[in-house]
């Protein structure tokens, strides 16, 4: 019995690790900035189809609406209550979504903001997603409602009641971040109010949550709050399963602050992926792809089963949320493939693909003003829809990186090769690697300046095989470069650097 009762015990406790995506899918992807309407039909037409686990979303609930600059992105993250209207769309549309999309086995994950209110500088009225009256002078917002008594303000020991030192940890948790108004997580009433409006879009069918600014608050407050969450919806999720919970966590080292003291929590989001991937990417400071054969782990990395991992997101590919330079991009399209090509075949960490729009970028002193751009909008700040054009790719402005062809077959390519170890290392000591994955799948970079012709044992069964980066298995026949696999499991890669993609996969589902 005592058995027993700590087998159960250790279940609970690992139970938010657990991303919940059904049996053969391993990727989310983050659709920033999208309405509901379009995301169900995504669900629908190309993310079930194509074996995506999930979606996070970008905040639902009710924010303060700014009008200069002209409704940027992080309004979003400025909530004025906890009603579910945005511009994404209103709660019936929010349902529809996540019904539409939990049927076609695509959970959705919902972006949380419970660190803080909206600026202090928001000012007061009905310039909200949902016409709700605030006054962020008084730190009065009815529609939750919070009053003055629900702020850090007073715990707060700095001149200016911001964040001033984030050597600081008192300051960095208890201080205002940006100007946005921190709650007084420590109260009952504050943590009640968030854990309702949680257990709510649980009820509705979400599947976890990304709890946003995580590092700004207490450990001790975010299990609290977690504690209160419910099971996830019985119509969707077996009884007992507790909400999957990954945390905004920025640690690059060097601060008061480490991930370590939030893993215990949820996953945790790890920055120094993205950072470090990049820079190995474009080689630079001397950084090879010879040296990733122990990534992970060895890199200094949080254990993969508490890291949530992404090559960029919404803050860093604006440069800024921890990366520098270094984060690749849509922008850097033929690196940005390689680099999630590499995510997505190696098994450290659960996988975010990120899915943007388009801004014009304007470099000033080494900052891109115009990374305040919101979503593709119509001229009465309305987001425009995300249209399809007949080659599969998105117009309107959106980029819909998780629609290339090289990133959707390598999301398919991680759920072939899923439980299977990392094997057959190979490396030239430079930028031309290569490893596999079990007997299941098999991938080959070039990231020299010079023309690679190698002979490579795979670990693969014999036969022939589409390379699913430069096409795809459609039928009996390859749109792309066919590989053969001899009897000992050894095939030839030649990859040239002047090559669109200069890489190479195969896994046993692409073979003839």
């Amino acid at each position: 019995m005592k058995l027993l009762l700590l087998l159960v015990a250790i279940g609970l406790c690992s139970a938010q690790f657990n991303p919940n995506t059904k049996a053969g899918r391993t990727s989310i992807v983050h659709l920033f900035e999208w309405k509901w309407d379009d995301i169900a039909a995504e669900c629908e037409r190309y993310l079930g189809p194509n074996g995506f686990g999930g979606v996070q979303i970008s905040p639902p609930n009710e924010n303060i609406v700014l009008s200069n600059p002209w409704r940027p992105w992080y309004e979003r993250y400025q909530p004025i209550s906890y009603k579910l209207c945005s511009r994404s769309g209103n709660e019936q549309q929010f349902r529809s979504m996540v019904t539409r999309c939990n049927n076609v086995g695509v959970y959705i994950y919902v972006d949380a903001i419970i660190n803080h209110m909206c600026g202090s500088g928001g000012g007061a009225g009905t310039h909200s997603t949902c016409g709700s009256y605030f006054n962020a002078g008084s730190k009065d917002f009815p529609a939750v409602p919070y009053s003055s008594w629900d702020f850090n303000d007073g715990k707060c020991y700095t001149g200016s009641g911001e964040i001033e030192n984030y050597g600081d940890a008192n300051q960095v948790r208890n201080c205002r971040l940006v100007g946005l108004l921190d709650l007084a997580l420590e109260k009952d009433y504050v943590r009640g109010k968030i854990a309702d409006f949680l257990n709510n879009l649980i009820s509705i069918g979400v599947a976890g949550f990304r709890f946003d600014a995580a590092k700004h608050m207490w450990p001790g407050d975010l299990l609290a709050i977690r504690d209160r969450l419910n099971n996830l919806n019985t119509q969707w999720f077996p009884s007992g399963t507790r909400p999957f919970i990954f945390q905004e966590v920025i640690d690059l080292g060097g601060e008061a602050i480490s991930f370590s003291q939030y893993t215990g929590i949820g996953r945790v989001t790890e920055f120094k992926y993205g950072a470090k991937l990049g820079t190995v990417i474009r080689k630079w400071n001397g950084e090879k792809m010879a040296y990733l054969k122990n990534w992970g782990e060895g890199w200094g990395f949080m254990a993969s089963d508490r890291a949530l991992v992404f090559v960029d997101n919404h803050d860093n590919q604006r440069g800024h949320g921890a990366g520098g330079g270094s984060i690749l991009t849509f922008f850097d399209a033929r690196l940005y493939k390689m680099g999630i090509g590499f995510m997505l075949a190696h098994p450290y960490g659960f996988t975010r693909v990120m899915s943007s729009y388009r801004w014009p970028r304007n470099w000033v002193n080494g900052k891109d003003v115009n990374d305040w751009i919101g979503p593709p909008s119509y001229s009465d700040g309305s987001t425009k829809p995300v249209t399809i054009n007949a080659d599969s790719t998105c117009g309107n402005d959106w980029v819909c990186e998780h629609r290339w062809r090289q990133i959707k077959n390598m999301v398919i390519f991680r759920n072939v090769v899923d439980g299977q170890p990392f094997s057959n290392w190979w490396d030239n000591g430079s930028n031309q690697v290569a490893f596999g994955r079990g007997n299941r799948g098999f991938i080959v970079f070039n990231n020299d300046d010079w023309y690679m012709d190698v002979t490579l044992n795979t670990g693969l069964p014999a036969g022939t095989y589409c390379d699913v980066i430069s096409g795809q298995k459609e039928g009996t026949r390859c749109t792309g470069r066919q590989i053969t696999v001899g009897s000992n499991g050894s095939a030839r890669f030649q990859i040239s650097n002047t090559d669109e993609d200069p890489f190479a996969a195969i896994h046993v589902n692409s073979k003839l």
